[in-house]
């Protein structure tokens, strides 16, 4: 299926690694000149070098877009190497802090600003150069933990990709006259070599078994490319009539109980 995507540009935030990396692979295959952000420089620098591989511009910038002025940076730079955006995914998330009774405020704020206030200061920037170019898309990336509480670690993390999901609709309703479509999708359990869940399944390879064996209709957890599929295809004119959906991409799992087999 042509997507229509080459020559475009496309702003990947966490695009060093996992469902980030994955993400930005295919637009580059798409023929979309991409920019990536991440924290760490090595990873980073070896994501921009494989990309490039693929005869796309590639745009590598080294940011935390937790932090306003870092933020700011990544947008500006995007715009000064690859001339301008057409496409953003929010990717970065995360979680600080435990139960109730164990996490801080600063663990309740720090989780929200991983998941959705960086999701609004990213798109905030962004906008006006989506604009310039006549419009364009924005996609999220949430987690099945915003509507499913037995597969949550924290009430934090739960809650702030409840309230990514919900805000997604409603900042589609606010740019669809210019032309912006906004979507999230919420991943399941996805599992890659050294991300979490690959360590959780070499540290503790019975309960991973059993969690699978109790979670997962299909047998397997997802993969990362399973969800950049998506993303992608989220982000074409191929998809220009689904707008502010919430799209589960999870195979199906099911809640467990036993909250021990997860790697949290």
């Amino acid at each position: 299926m042509e997507l229509g995507l080459a020559g475009k540009v496309a702003l990947i935030t966490g695009g060093s690694r996992g469902i980030g990396l994955r993400t930005a692979r295919l637009f580059a295959d798409e023929g979309c000149n991409v920019a990536i952000c991440g924290r760490e420089l090595e990873p980073l620098k070896a994501a921009a070098e494989e990309l490039r591989q693929k005869g796309v511009r590639v745009a590598a910038i080294q940011a935390d877009v937790t932090v306003a002025s870092e933020a700011e940076q990544v947008i500006a730079q995007c715009v000064a190497e690859l001339g301008g955006i057409d496409i953003l995914v929010n990717n970065v998330g995360g979680a600080t802090g435990g139960t109730l009774l164990e996490a801080t405020d600063e663990d309740w704020q720090r989780t929200f600003e991983l998941n959705v206030f960086q999701i609004v200061r990213m798109t905030r920037l962004a906008v006006p150069y989506l604009r310039q170019r006549g419009g364009g898309a924005i996609v999220n990336v949430a987690s099945i933990s915003g509507w499913q509480p037995q597969l949550v670690g924290t009430a934090q993390y739960g809650a702030s990709k409840a309230a990514a999901i919900f805000m997604t609709e409603r900042l589609a309703l606010e740019l669809v006259h210019d032309n912006i479509r906004v979507n999230i999708v919420s991943p399941g359990s996805i599992i890659w070599e050294d991300g979490s869940w690959d360590r959780f399944r070499q540290k503790n390879p019975q309960s991973f078994d059993a969690y699978v064996r109790d979670g997962f209709p299909m047998g397997r957890l997802g993969k990362p490319e399973e969800v950049a599929d998506v993303i992608v295809y989220l982000s074409s004119s191929r998809a220009h009539w689904i707008n502010g959906r919430h799209i589960p991409v999870d195979g199906l799992e099911q809640p467990t109980p036993v909250q021990e087999r997860r790697p949290w």
